[in-house]
């Protein structure tokens, strides 16, 4: 079951899946144009998702939360419910103090496995069927209050990933702000710049002050998060392109091919052309 809104002056999408045998994205073809965000909840066993090429284990009544240039797919697409929206429809960055879920919630690298119990997947499924309602009352409000639906599943998402993941008396509010602003200055400008000291300098920090802040929040460095970054984009334009290693190295702005290659070898064990050979050969044998 596929329901459908779409804002004819703004452009605004937002799109909600139930149980759909076929859901899933392709970033870098298909849905390229389409810019969507995702939230999807698995409401069935567990399964795997795949994202970017990689498997992950989807727990059993978990959420999880996908940018919109990411690719996946489900083992048991119909036990998803998913939500989709762009940013015509809902800005989360311009809206960051509404719902503050920039940088933490969605994320290329970290995919948080938010788990449900018993009274969140009533919550779920209360808002669930709200929107199904919605999405079948046509008047002249239905945008609004779909974008309001949508912002109260986007509060409560990022209120259950909070009380999970975040060591509320170790990191305080002002303390995740700055490393969701950080992530969000990663996401931006990764592929022009590549050390700590620039993006301390951005939020008026210095590298050891951030370097301590993210020991507090996991057990990443500031730079790990960097170059886990770069490693991602590398792999999607490495399965997903036809673009050449040299092009790619200019790309996420590296000035030489084989320092490109070097670090890329140095994280993943193997070289761009390998990684590239190696998942053609996979995908032509499945």
């Amino acid at each position: 079951m596929k329901f459908t809104f779409t804002d004819d002056k703004t452009g605004g999408d937002l799109l909600l899946f139930k149980e759909e045998d076929n859901f899933d994205r392709l970033y870098f073809s298909r849905d390229r144009s389409n810019k969507y965000f995702t939230i999807a909840w698995n409401h069935g066993p567990n399964q795997v998702v795949t994202i970017d090429g990689d498997d992950y284990a989807f727990p059993a009544n978990s959420l999880l939360t996908l940018l919109f240039d990411q690719s996946f797919s489900f083992e048991c697409a119909d036990r998803i419910t998913a939500w989709q929206f762009n940013r015509e429809f809902y800005c989360i960055i311009d809206h960051d103090r509404e719902v503050s879920c920039v940088g933490f919630l969605f994320s290329s690298i970290d995919h948080m496995f938010i788990q449900l119990d018993a009274v969140s997947r009533q919550r779920m499924q209360l808002l669930r069927d709200m929107f199904m309602e919605e999405f079948n009352t046509v008047d002249y409000i239905q945008g609004e209050v779909l974008l309001a639906l949508l912002k109260r599943v986007i509060v409560y998402i990022t209120h259950l990933a909070r009380a999970e993941f975040v060591p509320v008396k170790k990191l305080p509010e002002e303390r995740l702000h700055i490393i969701r602003r950080f992530n969000m200055l990663v996401e931006a400008n990764y592929r022009s710049q590549h050390s700590v000291s620039f993006y301390a300098g951005e939020l008026c920090k210095s590298p050891n002050t951030l370097s301590n802040l993210f020991a507090i929040y996991n057990h990443k460095s500031p730079s790990q998060v960097i170059q886990e970054r770069l490693l991602v984009e590398a792999k999607r334009l490495l399965l997903f392109t036809q673009k050449s290693v040299k092009q790619i190295t200019y790309e996420l702005g590296f000035t030489d091919a084989a320092y490109f290659s070097n670090f890329f070898k140095k994280h993943t064990q193997t070289s761009p052309l390998d990684f590239r050979n190696t998942a053609v050969t996979i995908a032509a044998g499945k």
